[in-house]
């Protein structure tokens, strides 16, 4: 019987062979857009670095006067040394608080609806109605707070005042419960109401990027809860609502730093005080950027020094608030491209 004997072939001689390096040469359109897109990009990192560093180097004269103090003094007085940001700065976050924990279902509710139970037809037309709202100036809320809404809502703060006066928060000295012929006037100018109009105006921000996220859905995941047998609000609690998680936060937080910068609208309603208040339905607040509006006309030398130190303080705190918003935001819409 004859054996057939097969030869491999031996390893080829020479130089191993090395791939072959891909180039793209991209176009003129698109090297313009990404140097365009990068030169804006630093264009913005720079302009935030200068304003910080505008402030950090005007508010130096009265960052080395008062030290570390700045943060907890309550008292405003420049001119006799004593002057901080702990009752400006306590008010601006409680009025802030006060407006995103009210904007927040309502912007929540508005953008599911818009997003998941309107009809097609009718959801471009509320889209416009809630971009409006932010159209609308600063001043225009203010004026409508204070000279109308104002009168409307006292009856809503001496309720929480008589019914909720145990917890410490819904408090109101020279309130008396009792009465119901007592003088409101310890009712206005409050954290409470200046939160709600403010929350008006943080509103249609927080609904648009809440809804901007809700249409991310994967359409997949909608109908395979539908074809398991869920309801639309089931659907919506174990799909829309998970997935949306974290642009509900960030819509939130960037809410929030806009209620942090406030200025005309708390102005024209609060009526200024210079001390911790944590009672938000009682008359009288702060916030730092009426401060500033209300005292810089008036200030110069070391006085402006220490409204700068004021502007800084604030513009700290809202950069950390945006930044931790843009990353909530960002992470939610990295999941959008598992659409099924």
């Amino acid at each position: 019987m004859a054996t057939t004997m097969t030869t491999l072939p031996g390893p080829p001689s020479g130089p191993a062979p090395v791939p072959r390096a891909i180039a793209v040469q991209p176009e003129l359109g698109d090297r313009i857009f990404t140097r365009g897109s990068l030169a804006t990009g630093l264009l913005v990192l720079a302009i935030m670095a200068a304003v910080g560093l505008f402030l950090s180097f005007e508010a130096a004269q009265a960052l080395r006067t008062t030290g570390a103090s700045f943060l907890t003094t309550a008292e405003w007085q420049p001119d006799r040394g004593e002057f901080g940001v702990a009752a400006v700065l306590t008010g601006t976050i409680a009025i802030a608080l006060v407006a995103v924990s009210i904007a927040l279902p309502v912007s929540l509710g508005s953008a599911l609806f818009i997003a998941e139970v309107a009809p097609e037809r009718f959801r471009s037309t509320l889209v416009g109605l809630v971009d409006l709202m932010a159209a609308v100036p600063s001043v225009v809320y203010g004026l409508w707070g204070a000279y109308l809404f104002q009168g409307q809502i006292l009856g809503v703060s001496r309720w929480l005042a008589t019914w909720f006066s145990w917890i410490p928060l819904f408090e109101v000295s020279g309130a008396d419960p009792t009465d119901p012929l007592s003088s409101e006037t310890v009712f206005t100018a409050s954290t409470f109401i200046a939160g709600v109009v403010v929350a008006l105006m943080v509103m249609p921000i927080q609904c648009s990027i809440m809804r901007e996220v809700f249409s991310q859905v994967p359409t997949g995941e909608r109908e395979g809860a539908f074809a398991l047998g869920a309801t639309r609000w089931g659907m919506i609690r174990i799909v829309s609502l998970p997935f949306a998680r974290g642009g509900i936060i960030g819509g939130t937080m960037l809410g929030l730093g806009r209620a942090l910068g406030e200025t005309i609208a708390v102005l024209l309603i609060i009526s200024p005080r210079f001390d911790i208040n944590f009672h938000i339905l009682e008359a009288g607040s702060n916030s730092v950027s009426s401060l500033i509006a209300l005292r810089y006309s008036e200030a110069s030398g070391f006085g402006l020094s220490a409204l700068m130190a004021a502007g800084l303080a604030l513009f700290a705190l809202t950069l950390v608030v945006n930044f931790t918003a843009s990353a909530f935001v960002a992470r939610s819409r990295s999941g959008a491209s598992s659409e099924a």
